[in-house]
């Protein structure tokens, strides 16, 4: 791919933009040489104004998602891409939040511009599991543990019943729960329908990939062995 091409599928600017860029000398190598328009230069090689590229196509993103920030470009207010680069958004393919966090979850949302890799992660079929912290308003039952396993829980306005899911009771208003499928606001539904209320959802971990060292508010690249362990557990 040419230069002028790359940078502006990364979101650098337009292709007009990434020509007086080139002229200006802002793209080098490693080595300082200024790069032209045809070089053949490996893209880790690249850097721009000293800083090296934005990773390629087939990026996967982890990030520890804060309260208060929504997953839809079409939703008002702050959103989890203001949290990434602005250039982030000019992405070609663009870059896509794999499932989604509601506004009052936080934790663990993966992005990706990689479309077969999206489609792998949400697919029923994969099963990934995803884990939940999760606090209630008030004492558990007892029972709930066994209703979520049992494969016969039925949600309202739904007619498919869920697939089991894993309790571990931590004590009696905190709990982990792992999910195998991602139905809309299926945490908080699922203690709604025993009577509870979720006071503060976190989620921990997708498959067997966890926030381990990473800030809220913070994102980092996940290397190969790190997607590996999106599909652990499965």
């Amino acid at each position: 791919m040419r230069l002028v091409k790359l940078l502006a599928n990364l979101g650098y600017g337009s292709r007009k933009e990434m020509q007086v860029a080139i002229r200006n000398g802002w793209l080098t190598d490693r080595e300082g040489s200024r790069l032209k328009a045809d070089a053949k230069t490996a893209h880790e090689d690249i850097l721009f104004d000293d800083e090296p590229l934005d990773p390629a196509h087939g990026v996967v993103i982890l990030m520890n998602k804060p309260l208060g920030y929504t997953c839809s470009i079409k939703d008002q207010g702050r959103l989890v891409y203001d949290l990434l680069p602005d250039r982030f958004r000019m992405r070609k393919p663009v870059l896509s939040t794999i499932g989604r966090l509601d506004k009052e979850t936080s934790g663990a949302l993966l992005f990706t511009d990689d479309g077969t890799f999206l489609h792998r992660v949400i697919s029923p079929k994969s099963e990934v599991p995803k884990i939940y912290e999760v606090t209630l308003d008030r004492p558990m039952k007892g029972d709930e543990g066994a209703l979520f396993a049992s494969g016969d829980m039925m949600l309202e306005s739904e007619d498919k019943p869920l697939k089991p899911a894993e309790l571990q009771v931590l004590d009696e208003t905190h709990a982990r729960l792992t999910l195998h499928e991602g139905r809309y606001h299926q945490v908080r539904r699922m203690f709604a329908a025993t009577g509870n209320h979720v006071t503060d959802l976190t989620r921990s971990h997708i498959g067997g990939l966890g926030l381990e060292g990473l800030e809220e508010g913070k994102w980092k690249v996940l290397s190969e062995e790190e997607k590996t362990r999106i599909f652990e557990g499965g």
